[in-house]
């Protein structure tokens, strides 16, 4: 071997061991994270709430620590569940998303085929008849679509339809012998193998469409080409964002094939029948529930895919409406000056340095702008109000006797009371004109600006309305003093 070609192949295994698939399974808590994940997620739980996640690792961490894998720190991170979990984000195992309301987790596929991988169900991969005539039928289909001949294909399928011709007559002329639930067993298997590679195609495809919307934004953003062709091309890529990649391009191949609801329904209940039979008794209870959930499994797969699909041109087309590149460049640069501001700040301060926060922006003071740039006189204040020398007269005396208090009749009345007097004897011995329920209001402020001293009992009086409607009121007792004014 030529050292070119050694070193190819070496430095193509270091690029294989840098990957997140990889490094999880030979990391230094591989253990640990393997089974996690495997308790985490499932079938029927491919997303988990980030709270419940967190607390769900946190559990199992105290769960084995307590369990006696408390000095083993080579084997369990001396972390929290929280702490835990944002690592696995930031090294590609697990990926962040809005379901709904919620933010969730999700397995990336790196750690979906890091798990297939590790294979904690027992259903190890194992040369069996099922599998060998699998794969021996998926090569005679593909050399048979391949071959250009149309006699040999005819050959072939006359072949084909001859064997069909010859069970369809043997199970009419009588009952066919069952197949042995050894080979069912293994035919079971053999699904059970083809079905775990489906969460990780999937989510692949995703995870495909989730880059294609990152170059795609980052491209035009860089506003290297004129706008016309830029929005030309984008809204192009985001109308056909599944025909982008390769990966896109295989699953709308095999959408074709599972995305009629009644394909995935007629799937469902031949798992049912299944489950039913004498041979699924062999399998154990995690591949009875595996079994039982590959519908749901497709079915939850392609629904990941068109929501990234749905999202990505929802984002492409958001951006194509609003991208402004004198904007998007004055966020650069003002985004450049924070970060160097804050460079420099770290530069001069230690991190006991107080900060004090900014509680409020500061407000320009700006004063009187001109009206008109024609008239330099400079802004003079209203001319004064004209003063009345008599108070207004009102037209019409019933209004007058709806209104507020009469405070210059009530003053004039309080005046000859004395120095002391029971606010509701007062009230009562005031004439009809000054015992409105608002007069009594009016009573209560001039006596107020005294001193008031509250008695022990309760005074009721009994107020005129202007139409002649009489309203009682109770209240604690009051003596006013007159207030002494100076000279």
């Amino acid at each position: 071997m030529t050292g070119s070609r050694a070193e190819v192949a070496y430095l193509r295994a270091l690029a294989a061991f840098k990957t997140p698939t990889l490094d999880l399974l030979h990391g230094r808590y591989a253990p640990f994270v393997v089974s996690a994940l495997s308790l985490m997620f499932s079938a029927d739980r491919p997303t988990v709430a980030v709270a419940d996640a967190h607390v769900e690792v946190g559990e199992m961490l105290d769960q084995l620590r307590a369990d006696g894998y408390e000095d083993d720190r080579r084997r369990l991170p001396a972390a929290s569940g929280r702490e835990v979990c944002r690592y696995w984000v930031k090294v590609g195992w697990l990926g962040q998303q809005i379901d709904g309301e919620t933010e969730v987790y999700r397995l990336t596929a790196h750690a979906v085929r890091a798990l297939e991988i590790a294979d904690l169900t027992g259903g190890g991969s194992r040369v069996s008849n099922s599998r060998v005539r699998t794969l021996l039928e998926a090569v005679e289909r593909l050399a048979g679509n391949a071959d250009g001949d149309p006699a040999r294909r005819l050959k072939r399928l006359k072949a084909e339809r001859d064997a069909l011709d010859a069970q369809i007559e043997a199970l009419e002329n009588g009952p066919a012998d069952p197949v042995p639930d050894d080979e069912l067993l293994e035919e079971a298997e053999n699904v059970l193998h083809l079905s775990r590679g489906l969460p990780a195609d999937f989510t692949r495809v995703a995870e495909s469409i989730k880059a294609m919307q990152r170059d795609v934004i980052r491209d035009l953003r860089r506003d290297e080409r004129p706008t016309g062709e830029v929005l030309r091309e984008y809204l192009l890529r985001g109308q056909q964002v599944m025909q982008s990649t390769r990966e896109g391009q295989a699953f709308a191949g095999a959408l074709r094939l599972i995305g009629d609801p009644e394909r995935i329904d007629e799937l469902t209940e031949q798992l049912h029948g299944l489950l039913s039979r004498p041979f699924a008794e062999m399998l154990d209870a995690t591949q009875r529930t595996e079994l039982d959930m590959i519908g749901r499994r497709m079915e939850l797969g392609v629904q990941e895919v068109l929501t990234a699909q749905r999202r990505a041109s929802h984002v492409i087309a958001g951006q194509v409406r609003t991208h402004d590149p004198v904007r998007d460049r004055q966020v650069d640069e003002l985004l450049r000056d924070v970060i160097s501001g804050l460079q420099a700040w770290t530069q001069t301060r230690t991190p006991e340095t107080p900060v004090e926060p900014l509680r409020r922006l500061p407000v320009a003071s700006i004063g009187h702008l001109r009206q008109s740039l024609g008239d330099i006189r400079p802004p003079g204040a209203p001319a004064a109000l004209a003063s009345q020398g008599q108070d207004v007269e009102f037209l019409d005396a019933d209004t007058r006797a709806w209104g507020g208090p009469h405070y210059a009749e009530l003053e004039a009345y309080v005046a000859g009371l004395g120095d002391t007097f029971d606010l509701g004897e007062a009230f009562e011995g005031a004439a009809d004109i000054t015992r409105r329920p608002v007069d009594l209001l009016g009573l209560l402020e001039i006596a107020h600006r005294g001193a008031l001293e509250s008695g022990d009992g309760v005074s009721i009086v009994e107020a005129v309305r202007p139409d002649g409607t009489a309203r009682r009121f109770a209240f604690e007792a009051v003596t006013a003093h007159a207030r002494k004014e100076s000279e």
